[in-house]
């Protein structure tokens, strides 16, 4: 029997799987930076992370308030039981002289290794970092639950319609979230050092005292307002508040003005103004503070027989998210990334974590932030990637918690 013939196959190559390219933080950092954001302008930057989360799949709303732009972004199903947030911010402080910087202000330019601009710390890398780890994160292992953005521009200025806006929407419209990481700095000197567990109160008084004007020459034909405001500002200043709690240093007041605008030296001024700052700690609410305040000014009033006026601004309630579950989520990814075991600390100023305590355990954590707000601020591009890592083990750790562990985690 002749052999068969042979029957060359043609070759078939197997089909290649594109490899989808991972989000670069350090990129989109700088991308950011080249919005010009002084608050509260949007500047473009809230645009940018709304067309690169569409595309990764989360369903964006742009919240609008008093004409401040703010975004919310959530991948998965609304009002998932296991929803994790993420809270930042966009907008920046104003960079004063720009010649006096090394690297133009809204620039990006990276040397060395070195990001440069206005927000590389506060906080468009920390936006950026969350913004890439959670756009990766449900692309490439996507979770059963839902991942949520807030991001606002308003939270270096009056912050009324910045994250309370969000909030006040998501209340409105059933977004809820288990638990919420602010991705403020909150590192020292070195990354991985610290992670916020809640932060102290704050609050401004401001005093006017009025007397009647008079020559220097003849004190007793005038009533002199600087003796009070002097004797009250004295009685505020040296006077104990407490000394501390166990997760909150001595609460602290601040004089930060005295003021008569009298130039003449041989005139008795007819009014003096004053202001102290306040940051409080667990033990005191702002109410009680504000009520002990005017109680000062109205003693002191009587004893000179001088009007004394009191006007009163709250920013913010003193917080704690007791160490548990959330913070030790926290810290270990930040131990497995950096290797250093994080304090867990309520110092500093405030953020936006005091309005989003109001809706679920919040912590803080981010950068280091030693260049905030200053002239050439900067950031390593290593902590960007850092910051990127932490936060995707953290969600990678969160997601594959049981239900009962995640229940302990939001409680």
């Amino acid at each position: 029997m002749p052999d068969s013939p042979q029957i060359d196959s043609p070759q078939i190559d197997s089909p290649q799987i594109p490899v989808r390219t991972p989000v670069d933080p350090v990129d989109l950092t700088a991308r950011l930076i080249r919005c010009e954001t002084v608050t509260p302008a949007e500047g473009g930057a809230l645009s940018l992370l709304q067309d690169l989360l569409t595309t990764a799949g989360f369903t964006c709303t742009r919240v609008s308030r008093n004409g401040i732009e703010n975004l919310f972004a959530r991948w998965g199903d609304k009002g998932h039981a296991k929803t994790f947030g993420f809270n930042g911010h966009t907008d920046v402080v104003p960079v004063g002289d720009a010649n006096a910087w090394k690297h133009a202000p809204f620039s990006g330019d990276i040397e060395d290794g070195v990001l440069w601009g206005r927000g590389a710390q506060d906080m468009k890398s920390g936006v950026a970092a969350f913004a890439a780890a959670a756009v990766d994160f449900v692309t490439d292992t996507p979770p059963d639950g839902a991942v949520v953005l807030a991001i606002t521009g308003d939270e270096e200025g009056d912050a009324q319609d910045g994250t309370r806006a969000l909030l006040d929407w998501m209340k409105d419209n059933d977004e809820p979230l288990s638990c919420c990481i602010v991705g403020e700095p909150t590192c020292p000197k070195t990354m991985g050092e610290m992670i916020k567990i809640g932060r102290r109160g704050s609050m401004t008084a401001w005093f006017a005292a009025t007397g009647v004007q008079g020559h220097s020459a003849y004190p007793h034909l005038a009533k002199n307002p600087l003796p009070a405001m002097a004797r009250l500002v004295d009685r505020l200043a040296g006077h104990e508040l407490d000394q501390g709690t166990d997760h909150f240093g001595a609460s602290t007041l601040a004089v930060v003005q005295f003021d008569t605008g009298n130039t003449a030296t041989n005139v008795i001024p007819a009014r003096c103004t004053a202001a102290v700052n306040i940051r409080f700690n667990d033990l005191h609410s702002g109410a009680a503070l504000d009520q002990w305040l005017r109680r000062e000014a109205q003693d002191v009033s009587r004893m000179f027989d001088i009007v004394i006026e009191t006007e009163v601004k709250i920013s913010g309630e003193s917080f704690l998210t007791p160490p548990g579950d959330l913070s030790d989520l926290v810290a270990a990814a930040v131990e497995a990334e950096t290797g250093l075991v994080p304090a867990l600390s309520t110092t500093g100023g405030t953020s936006d974590a005091r309005f989003v305590k109001d809706l679920c355990p919040v912590v803080e954590f981010g950068l280091v932030g030693d260049a905030m707000h200053q002239t050439d601020e900067r950031v390593p591009t290593v902590q960007i990637d850092q910051l990127k890592a932490i936060y995707t083990r953290i969600l990678t750790d969160y997601f594959s918690q049981s239900d009962d562990s995640d229940d302990d985690a939001t409680a």
